[in-house]
C-alpha cells in the first residue's frame, strides 16, 4: 500500500501542479521581480498548493494511523491558508506568524508537544508548563528556516525532500511506521512538483509551499523524536542543518548590521554561492550535496554510540564553521576551487 501512495502523490503532484498554475495566473497570485530576487519575469507563486493537495491524497491511500493525525492535518491546512493568504495578499509579517503559532497550538492541542528529554549524567529533565512555548518555538522557527532558503528554483523543495527521505529512513529504522510513511508520501509529493520547480521553473512554491513544508518537517520531527535523549533530540537539527545554519546566521547577521531579524538580504548562502560565479543550477546542486551530507550524518549520528555521536557532532560543527569562514573570506583567494567545482557541475 505504501509504493501506491507514493506513486499516487507522485502523480498527483505532476496533475495538481499546471492546474494551479492557471489558477494562480486567473486570481493573481504572482511573484513579481525586485532587486532582492534572482526571476526576471512574473511567476506564479503558489505552488505549495499542488503540494498540498498532492500529499493529502497520497496520505489518504496510505492511511497511516496516529492519535495525532488530525490535528497535524487541521494545523498543516491552518499553514496552508496562511501561507496562500500572503502569496495573494502580501499580509503583514505579524498576521503570517499568528498563522504560524495558531497552527502550532493546533498540534499542541493535540497532544504533541516535547515534555521532556533525558540528559546524559543527569537523569530527566521535565519540561512542565514550558513544554508549549518550546513547542512553538521549535515548530515557528524550522518553519521559517524552509521558509528562508526558498530562493532559488527548485531549492526548498529539493532540500526539503532530502531531509523527508532521511527522516524517514530514520522512522524505518526507530520502528515508527506513521512518521516513516508519512514523510515519505510528503517527499514524493514535493518530488513530483520539482518538475515544475527545478530551473528553470515554470512556478513557485510561495509561502503556501514553504511554510507547509517547513510547518511538516517541525512536525514529524517532533512526533518521531520526542521526549528521548538530547543527544537524540539533536538528530532533527543535522538532518534540517542547511536551513538551520542559514536560517541562524542570518538572524546574527541582521543583529550585527542592526536590522530587524525578519528584514530581508541578499547573504543567504545561495546568494553567497551566486555571486561566487557559480550558475543558478550549480548552486542548486551544490546545496543539495550538502542537504544530503547532513541527511547521511544525521543517520549515522542516530545509530551511535554516545562518545561517538558526540565526536560526529564536533566534526560536524568544525565543518560549518570552516563552510562559514570560506564564504567570509575574499572569493579570489578561492578561485581555483571555485573553477574545480563550476567544471563539474557542467
Amino acid at each position: 500500500m505504501i509504493y501506491v501512495a507514493l506513486l499516487t502523490a507522485f502523480i498527483g503532484a505532476l496533475i495538481f501542479t499546471p492546474l494551479v498554475i492557471r489558477f494562480a495566473y486567473r486570481i493573481g497570485a504572482v511573484d513579481k521581480p525586485n532587486y532582492r530576487k534572482v526571476h526576471v519575469r512574473v511567476m506564479p507563486r503558489i505552488g505549495g498548493l499542488a503540494i498540498f493537495l498532492a500529499f493529502l491524497v497520497g496520505f489518504i491511500v496510505s492511511r497511516p494511523t496516529d492519535e495525532h493525525a488530525l490535528y497535524i492535518v487541521l494545523g498543516a491546512t491552518l499553514i496552508i491558508l496562511t501561507g496562500f493568504l500572503d502569496d495573494l495578499l502580501d499580509i503583514t509579517p505579524r498576521a503570517k506568524m499568528l498563522g504560524q503559532i495558531a497552527s502550532a497550538l493546533v498540534v499542541i492541542w493535540g497532544g504533541l508537544q516535547i515534555q521532556f528529554i533525558n540528559l546524559p549524567f543527569f537523569g530527566e529533565l521535565q519540561f512542565g508548563w514550558f513544554s508549549i512555548p518550546i513547542t512553538i518555538l521549535w515548530i515557528v522557527g524550522i518553519t521559517n528556516a524552509i521558509n528562508l532558503i526558498d530562493g532559488l528554483d527548485g531549492l526548498a523543495a529539493g532540500v526539503s525532500a532530502i531531509a523527508l527521505i532521511a527522516m524517514s529512513i530514520m522512522a524505518v529504522i526507530m520502528g515508527d511506521v506513521f512518521v516513516a510513511t508519512t514523510a515519505a508520501v510528503l517527499a514524493a509529493s514535493a518530488l513530483g512538483f520539482l518538475f515544475y520547480n527545478f530551473h528553470p521553473a515554470k512556478i513557485f512554491m510561495g509561502d503556501t509551499g514553504s511554510l507547509f513544508l517547513g510547518f511538516m518537517i517541525s512536525v514529524l520531527a517532533l512526533s518521531g523524536f520526542k521526549n528521548i535523549a538530547v543527544v537524540s533530540l539533536i538528530i532533527p537539527i543535522i538532518m534540517l542543518g542547511v536551513p538551520i545554519s542559514d536560517t541562524f546566521f542570518a538572524i546574527v547577521r541582521r543583529i550585527r548590521m542592526k536590522q530587524p531579524i525578519s528584514a530581508p538580504d541578499k547573504s543567504h548562502l545561495h546568494h553567497c554561492l551566486l555571486d561566487f560565479g557559480f550558475s543558478h543550477r550549480q548552486t542548486v546542486l551544490i546545496i543539495y550535496t550538502i542537504a544530503i551530507l547532513f541527511g547521511v550524518a544525521a543517520i549515522l549520528f542516530s545509530q551511535a554510540t554516545l562518545w561517538g555521536a558526540i565526536l560526529l557532532l564536533s566534526v560536524i560543527l568544525i565543518a560549518i564553521e570552516l563552510f562559514v569562514e570560506i564564504l567570509g573570506l575574499a572569493g579570489k583567494n578561492y578561485k581555483p576551487l571555485i573553477t574545480f567545482v563550476r567544471s563539474i557541475g557542467k
